[in-house]
C-alpha cells in the first residue's frame, strides 16, 4: 500500500502478529464470508439466468459463456462493493477513518486497542460518517473492471474443460455400446 511503514508483505505479517497477536490475522474474517455468500450467489444466479437467455440449449458456446461471466461478475461486484469498502476499511484500519469514529485527540490518549475499528456495524456506520451513502461505492468502478474478465475467463475454462470431459465420456460410452453389439 502507499506509504505502507513494512518492507514487504512477510514484514508486515512479522509486525503483525508481534504486536497484535494471530487474532489480528482474521480481523475481517466475517466480513469476508458477509461478503463471498451474496457475491457469488448473485454471480452464480447471473450467470445462470444470462445463460438461459443467450444459450438455450446449453451447446459449448464459448462466446456466450465469456459475456454471460463478465456480467456476471460484474453485477456480483457492483452489487457487494459496499461489504468491499468495509472490509478494507477493517484491514487498513485507516488512520483517518480512526479518527473519524474515535474523535481524534482523545483516542489517542486511551490506548491502541481503542484505536480499532471493530466489527463489521462499526466499519459501515465509520464508511457512512465519512462519505454518506456514495462512501460506500468508491472503487466500484475497478472492482468491475477486474472482475469482467477474471469472471469471464474463469468461466470459458470451466465451461472448456466441462465440455472436454463430458464430450470424452460420451465417446468412451459409444464405444462401449458398440464393443457390447458384437
Amino acid at each position: 500500500m502507499f506509504n505502507s511503514p513494512y518492507r514487504g508483505a512477510l514484514d508486515c505479517m512479522g509486525s503483525l502478529l508481534r504486536q497484535e497477536g494471530p487474532a489480528a490475522f482474521y480481523r475481517s474474517y466475517t466480513t469476508q464470508l458477509t461478503m463471498n455468500v451474496p457475491f457469488q450467489a448473485l454471480h452464480f444466479m447471473t450467470y445462470e439466468y444470462l445463460q438461459e437467455l443467450l444459450n438455450p440449449h446449453r451447446q459449448y458456446n464459448p462466446s456466450s459463456h465469456v459475456v454471460s461471466g463478465a456480467l456476471a461478475g460484474a453485477l456480483a461486484a457492483a452489487v457487494t462493493t459496499p461489504l468491499d469498502v468495509c472490509k478494507t476499511l477493517l484491514n487498513t484500519q485507516e488512520g483517518q477513518a480512526v479518527h473519524v469514529i474515535h474523535g481524534g485527540a482523545a483516542a489517542a490518549a486511551s490506548g491502541p486497542e481503542s484505536r480499532y475499528i471493530s466489527g463489521l456495524g462499526e466499519a459501515f456506520r465509520t464508511v457512512y460518517r465519512m462519505g454518506g451513502m456514495p462512501a460506500f461505492f468508491k472503487g466500484v468502478q475497478a472492482r468491475v473492471i477486474y472482475q469482467m474478465p477474471s469472471t469471464a475467463i474463469s468461466w470459458s475454462v470451466y465451461e472448456f474443460f466441462k465440455y472436454v470431459i463430458t464430450d470424452r465420456q460420451h465417446k468412451k460410452r459409444l464405444r462401449g455400446d458398440r464393443d457390447g453389439d458384437k
